[in-house]
């Protein structure tokens, strides 16, 4: 699929808490993903990004662990420019014979979000409403506003379940089961902190921090 960046995703067995908890005993034995691409320039302070996803036959879940300094969240409002802020954002195609068409949600370290469809050409997207992006259940380690900035070191946690019924409103959605494969990057930001930077998962290959590259992709493999 040209790419080595390739993560087995595996079914849920069970329910799953909505709380931010890493170490929780349905995520302990999820092999997690590591993010250590940096676009534009190498920051100061380089934080430790890590993913873990899973699957059942109703939403997919997804939890990031980050290993942060100079942590700042002003945006509270959906949709609003959240990745001004510390930011973890999950880009995917959820159709894979449809790789240009795609989703961005991305949530800021207080727990605020943004959710857009996409489709290449980048003048086309569709900005989720707000009673719809509601349908995703998040859940933040940290308070939902951070400011001034945490300057010292600091682990924070989000976590959330997308369900597939707010997907098919927008996309085709190719449901997760073994076999089925997607089309996904994941990406830390800070744009307008004092410590900027851009990172991602599956390697970009462009000289401008830009998130929305689709031809970079990774896997996302269903088991």
């Amino acid at each position: 699929m040209g790419t080595d960046s390739i993560y087995n995703v595996y079914e849920l067995n069970g329910y799953l808490a909505i709380d931010g908890d890493w170490y929780k005993d349905r995520w302990r034995n999820i092999e997690a993903i590591d993010l250590k691409n940096f676009m534009g320039d190498i920051p100061y302070f380089c934080p430790s990004v890590k993913v873990k996803m899973m699957y059942n036959g109703e939403n997919i879940y997804a939890i990031f662990r980050v290993e942060d300094c100079y942590v700042g969240c002003k945006e509270q409002n959906y949709n609003g420019p959240v990745s001004n802020d510390a930011c973890v954002e999950f880009f995917f195609s959820p159709d894979i014979n449809l790789p240009e068409r795609y989703f961005n949600i991305e949530v800021n370290c207080g727990g605020t979000p943004l959710m857009k469809y996409n489709v290449i050409p980048r003048k086309e997207y569709k900005t989720l409403e707000i009673n719809d992006i509601k349908e995703v259940e998040i859940a933040h380690s940290l308070p939902s506003k951070v400011d001034p900035e945490i300057s010292e070191p600091i682990t924070w946690t989000i976590e959330y379940r997308i369900p597939f019924t707010l997907l098919q409103k927008f996309s085709n959605v190719a449901i997760p089961q073994k076999g089925v494969y997607w089309r996904a990057n994941f990406y830390k930001i800070a744009v307008k902190t004092s410590n900027p930077h851009w990172i991602t998962w599956s390697f970009i290959d462009t000289a401008k921090p830009d998130f929305h590259l689709p031809q970079y992709f990774g896997v996302l493999k269903f088991m």
